[in-house]
């Protein structure tokens, strides 16, 4: 059962106030990657209180579920007001994925734009991907003006 498919749903305020949507998996017993890529992310600098930008790439192997991309999708909206450091809210994502879910294999890849002249790149996964899954290259360059 959903509760964002097919409704109206509002941003939530915070990630802990996002509720995440799951479906049965369509094709359980095979492994196959999914991936979002969500490359307008937003949240805030705990410390100054600014604006940070990243291109978030989550790719998994759905285990009994699936991720609904409309709560998915509103619940990283709800980073935009949330404080956080670029490692927190990558690997934060990640790995409330991974403890609702339940996928079979999880990488998530946080692509972050350059606040004082640095790009940070943030990467967490799982473990090893399953043999036989074809897993791409997440296809985000180094930084290099990245847009």
């Amino acid at each position: 059962m959903t509760l964002h498919l097919g409704q109206h749903s509002s941003l939530p305020a915070t990630p802990d106030e996002a509720v995440l949507d799951y479906v049965p998996n369509p094709r359980p017993g095979r492994d196959y990657l999914v991936r979002f890529v969500a490359p307008e992310f937003t949240s805030l600098c705990p410390v100054t209180g600014q604006p940070d930008f990243a291109h978030i790439v989550i790719d998994y192997v759905p285990g009994a579920t699936i991720v609904e991309s409309k709560s998915l999708k509103l619940f990283l909206g709800s980073f935009r007001n949330h404080a956080a450091f670029h490692e927190d809210c990558t690997v934060g994502i990640g790995v409330r994925l991974v403890a609702e879910m339940a996928p079979v294999w999880l990488r998530i890849g946080g692509y972050w734009y350059p606040r004082g002249g640095i790009p940070i790149d943030v990467f967490w996964q799982t473990g090893a991907a399953p043999v036989g899954v074809w897993v791409p290259d997440q296809g985000v360059p180094s930084y290099r003006g990245r847009g």
